[in-house]
């Protein structure tokens, strides 16, 4: 196998500096943008297959020249290096193995976290085959268990139980994202909920998905999915703060 590295990006590029797929002779693996720009790197690593080379660059322009638009250019790496590791997954921690539950797990599986679908109910995680899943008669406890960072999304058959989690997941401090279904009712009566316990419910998005009216459980998978996505995106870009500053 080929691996296919962008090692330098400048403007506007299809992927980020880093992204990386592998070539064999009949099949590839991830992608580095689609386009002419992963065709032409498919020939080129194919080329090094049949001739038995070890290391080749490409830098290519996105331009008229390959029939793209995107405008900038990349330098392309090509070796024979094991793919690197992949980078951790945010844990995405679903409470609540109902409709819009399911229909979450389901459309994030695809996406590059770890879902998790977490029910006291057997015979509603017995409807999500496929999913990872924890049945629990404490879903809470699995709030404390969390690795650092996680995204919680409460969606359960109980109020009294989404108020509970909802809890835990804030009082932490560490959450990526802490999502309830609801209204802007159900928000105002958590924020009490939360104030006789100390607790600053600021951190919570609810409703969640983003202010949609309809009430289709794909549909607000769909947009929740995008919401948490772009939460856990902004929050990897977000520039890491430097050391204070030594006193004078």
């Amino acid at each position: 196998m080929i691996r296919v590295r962008i090692t330098r990006a400048r403007g506007s590029t299809p992927r980020e500096l880093g992204a990386e797929m592998l070539v064999g002779p009949d099949r590839t693996l991830g992608s580095i943008g689609g386009g002419q720009l992963e065709y032409l790197a498919i020939d080129r690593a194919r080329q090094m297959l049949r001739r038995n080379e070890a290391l080749a660059v490409m830098d290519i322009p996105l331009g008229p020249e390959i029939g793209q638009c995107c405008g900038g250019r990349v330098e392309l790496t090509l070796d024979r290096e094991p793919a690197s590791p992949p980078a951790p997954r945010t844990a995405v921690l679903i409470f609540g193995a109902g409709h819009v539950g399911r229909a979450l797990a389901r459309a994030m599986l695809p996406l590059p976290v770890s879902v998790r679908l977490i029910d006291p109910r057997a015979a509603e995680l017995a409807l999500a085959p496929g999913i990872p899943q924890t049945l629990t008669p404490l879903p809470e406890a699995e709030v404390r268990r969390a690795p650092e960072g996680a995204a919680h999304v409460i969606v359960t058959h109980d109020h009294a139980l989404d108020f509970l989690i909802a809890a835990e997941a804030l009082a932490r401090g560490d959450a990526a994202y802490v999502g309830m279904i609801g209204s802007a009712t159900k928000r105002a009566t958590f924020a009490r909920f939360a104030r006789t316990r100390g607790i600053d419910s600021g951190g919570l998005t609810c409703p969640i998905g983003a202010g949609i009216h309809d009430k289709r459980p794909e549909v607000i998978a769909a947009f929740t999915a995008t919401e948490i996505m772009a939460r856990l995106l902004a929050t990897a870009s977000a520039p890491t703060p430097g050391p204070a500053p030594a006193p004078a």
